[in-house]
């Protein structure tokens, strides 16, 4: 069974299943995180949805690069967990399911490619307080034994 974080079903809501792929990468005592501005104005771990005719591992390498301005290496499976979520930028209720990976930062290439981003470095107990959802907190967590 997978768990699930966040926001209770909105009875009668219809939910378009969107699977994501998201990224803790630590290097040294500081985790990199990403900064999404407008419309969400929250820290999270870089990553995001799957596009169709990609792999999950493809979608994490571009997700992360677009979204931190990182290469990154050695990539594991963690976990995965549920949200049920309202995505403004889509228009899109979704049922997201978010598989988390542990990713190794390899060579900075610039800032984030994408538009609202801003690569965040912190230490994991500041990240495991200050990232926006509690899904992304507790993988956190668990990969830092805190």
């Amino acid at each position: 069974m997978i768990r699930r974080y966040g926001e209770a079903v909105v009875a009668g809501q219809r939910y378009q299943h969107r699977p994501g792929i998201y990224a803790v990468l630590p290097r040294g005592d500081q985790v990199l995180l990403t900064y999404q501005g407008d419309p969400h104005f929250e820290l999270q771990l870089p990553g995001g949805g799957i596009d169709p005719g990609e792999t999950p591992l493809e979608a994490l390498h571009r997700e992360v690069f677009e979204e931190t301005g990182w290469r990154i290496g050695r990539a594991q499976r963690l976990g995965a967990y549920r949200r049920f979520v309202y995505m403004p930028e889509y228009d899109m209720w979704a049922e997201k399911l978010c598989h988390i990976y542990c990713a190794w930062p390899v060579r900075a290439y610039g800032p984030p490619s994408e538009e609202g981003h801003v690569a965040v470095w912190m230490s994991p107990l500041d990240a495991a307080t200050k990232l926006h959802n509690e899904g992304d907190r507790d993988f956190v967590r668990g990969l830092f034994g805190l």
